[in-house]
Protein backbone atom coordinates (compact mmCIF):
# COMPACT_ATOMS: atom_id res chain seq x y z
CA UNK A 1 0.00 0.00 0.00
CA UNK A 2 1.71 3.27 -1.10
CA UNK A 3 1.05 6.21 1.95
CA UNK A 4 2.21 8.94 -0.66
CA UNK A 5 4.66 11.52 0.05
CA UNK A 6 4.70 11.57 3.86
CA UNK A 7 4.80 8.07 4.17
CA UNK A 8 8.35 7.01 4.12
CA UNK A 9 9.56 9.78 5.98
CA UNK A 10 6.64 8.77 8.29
CA UNK A 11 7.71 5.75 8.78
CA UNK A 12 11.74 6.78 9.73
CA UNK A 13 10.69 8.73 12.16
CA UNK A 14 8.12 6.05 13.28
CA UNK A 15 11.28 3.89 13.65
CA UNK A 16 13.68 6.10 15.06
CA UNK A 17 11.05 6.77 17.72
CA UNK A 18 10.26 4.07 18.64
CA UNK A 19 13.98 3.00 19.33
CA UNK A 20 14.07 5.63 21.25
CA UNK A 21 11.33 5.33 23.34
CA UNK A 22 12.53 1.90 23.98
CA UNK A 23 15.83 2.76 25.80
CA UNK A 24 16.97 3.44 29.54
CA UNK A 25 17.18 7.45 28.59
CA UNK A 26 13.80 7.49 27.62
CA UNK A 27 12.63 5.97 30.42
CA UNK A 28 14.67 8.34 32.64
CA UNK A 29 13.70 11.51 31.39
CA UNK A 30 10.29 10.99 31.59
CA UNK A 31 10.79 9.57 35.20
CA UNK A 32 12.22 13.11 35.60
CA UNK A 33 9.59 15.31 34.00
CA UNK A 34 7.61 13.31 36.24
CA UNK A 35 9.74 13.41 39.60
CA UNK A 36 9.80 17.81 38.57
CA UNK A 37 5.91 18.21 38.19
CA UNK A 38 5.67 16.38 41.78
CA UNK A 39 8.00 18.86 43.27
CA UNK A 40 6.48 21.65 41.52
CA UNK A 41 3.49 21.00 43.49
CA UNK A 42 3.74 23.51 46.02
CA UNK A 43 5.05 26.42 43.56
CA UNK A 44 1.81 26.22 41.94
CA UNK A 45 -0.34 25.17 45.21
CA UNK A 46 -1.50 22.08 43.62
CA UNK A 47 -3.84 23.51 41.57
CA UNK A 48 -6.28 22.55 39.07
CA UNK A 49 -3.74 23.59 35.87
CA UNK A 50 -0.55 21.72 37.67
CA UNK A 51 -2.94 18.61 37.63
CA UNK A 52 -4.07 19.43 34.43
CA UNK A 53 -0.80 19.87 32.47
CA UNK A 54 0.60 16.43 33.37
CA UNK A 55 -2.68 14.83 32.60
CA UNK A 56 -2.59 16.31 29.24
CA UNK A 57 1.32 15.72 28.73
CA UNK A 58 0.55 11.80 29.53
CA UNK A 59 -2.81 11.72 27.47
CA UNK A 60 -0.94 12.63 23.98
CA UNK A 61 1.82 10.63 24.51
CA UNK A 62 -0.45 7.98 25.56
CA UNK A 63 -1.97 8.79 21.94
CA UNK A 64 0.76 8.98 20.00
CA UNK A 65 2.32 5.98 21.55
CA UNK A 66 -0.54 3.77 20.93
CA UNK A 67 -0.35 4.12 17.07
CA UNK A 68 3.87 4.58 17.07
CA UNK A 69 3.63 0.94 19.03
CA UNK A 70 0.98 -0.57 16.63
CA UNK A 71 2.74 0.39 13.56
CA UNK A 72 6.06 -0.98 14.50
CA UNK A 73 4.19 -4.44 15.59
CA UNK A 74 2.20 -4.25 12.37
CA UNK A 75 5.86 -3.86 10.24
CA UNK A 76 7.58 -6.77 12.80
CA UNK A 77 4.59 -9.27 11.96
CA UNK A 78 4.68 -8.91 8.93
CA UNK A 79 8.37 -9.26 8.42
CA UNK A 80 8.29 -12.06 10.40
CA UNK A 81 5.58 -14.02 8.66
CA UNK A 82 7.93 -13.16 5.74
CA UNK A 83 10.68 -15.17 6.82
CA UNK A 84 8.31 -17.88 7.97
CA UNK A 85 6.69 -17.95 4.42
CA UNK A 86 10.11 -18.81 2.85
CA UNK A 87 10.95 -21.32 5.49
CA UNK A 88 7.64 -22.96 4.97
CA UNK A 89 7.60 -22.40 1.02
CA UNK A 90 11.47 -23.82 0.69
CA UNK A 91 11.36 -26.93 2.76
CA UNK A 92 10.94 -30.00 1.44
CA UNK A 93 8.01 -31.77 3.01
CA UNK A 94 6.43 -29.07 4.30
CA UNK A 95 2.62 -28.15 4.13
CA UNK A 96 2.13 -24.69 1.63
CA UNK A 97 -1.14 -24.43 2.79
CA UNK A 98 0.35 -23.10 6.21
CA UNK A 99 1.74 -19.79 3.90
CA UNK A 100 -0.51 -17.11 4.26
CA UNK A 101 -2.18 -18.74 7.61
CA UNK A 102 -2.16 -15.21 9.04
CA UNK A 103 -4.94 -14.55 6.51
CA UNK A 104 -7.82 -17.56 8.53
CA UNK A 105 -10.53 -16.32 10.67
CA UNK A 106 -10.07 -16.90 14.34
CA UNK A 107 -11.73 -20.10 14.20
CA UNK A 108 -10.16 -21.58 11.21
CA UNK A 109 -6.85 -21.16 12.86
CA UNK A 110 -8.01 -22.75 16.27
CA UNK A 111 -9.32 -25.68 14.07
CA UNK A 112 -5.71 -25.68 12.50
CA UNK A 113 -4.15 -25.71 15.83
CA UNK A 114 -6.23 -28.82 17.13
CA UNK A 115 -5.54 -30.78 14.03
CA UNK A 116 -1.80 -29.96 14.53
CA UNK A 117 -2.12 -30.92 18.32
CA UNK A 118 -3.47 -34.46 17.62
CA UNK A 119 -0.70 -34.69 15.49
CA UNK A 120 1.85 -34.05 18.16
CA UNK A 121 0.12 -36.09 20.54
CA UNK A 122 -0.11 -39.04 18.27
CA UNK A 123 3.79 -38.51 17.54
CA UNK A 124 4.19 -38.39 21.02
CA UNK A 125 2.19 -41.15 21.54
CA UNK A 126 4.14 -43.16 18.83
CA UNK A 127 7.52 -42.24 20.22
CA UNK A 128 6.32 -43.87 23.46
CA UNK A 129 5.39 -46.87 21.74
CA UNK A 130 9.08 -47.22 20.19
CA UNK A 131 10.89 -46.51 23.52
CA UNK A 132 8.55 -49.05 25.02
CA UNK A 133 9.60 -51.66 22.13
CA UNK A 134 13.09 -50.53 22.41
CA UNK A 135 13.35 -51.64 26.45
CA UNK A 136 11.39 -54.74 25.86
CA UNK A 137 13.69 -56.23 23.41
CA UNK A 138 16.61 -54.67 25.45
CA UNK A 139 15.48 -56.76 28.24
CA UNK A 140 14.91 -60.03 26.15
CA UNK A 141 18.89 -59.22 24.77
CA UNK A 142 20.20 -59.58 28.12
CA UNK A 143 19.44 -55.63 29.14
CA UNK A 144 20.25 -54.35 26.07
CA UNK A 145 24.34 -55.23 26.13
CA UNK A 146 25.97 -58.50 25.10
CA UNK A 147 29.10 -59.67 25.65
CA UNK A 148 31.45 -60.46 23.17
CA UNK A 149 33.72 -63.62 22.81
CA UNK A 150 36.96 -62.97 21.26
CA UNK A 151 36.63 -66.19 18.88
CA UNK A 152 39.74 -67.08 17.08
CA UNK A 153 40.15 -68.92 14.16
Amino acid sequence: MQEGRIGRPLEKFALKATEWTGRSSAFTIALIAVIAWLVSGPLFHYSDTWQLVINTATTIVTFLMVFLIQRAQNKDAKAIQLKLNELVGGTRGASNRLIDIEELSEEELEALHRHYQRLADSAQRLNELHRLEKGSEEVANGGGKRKRRNRKH
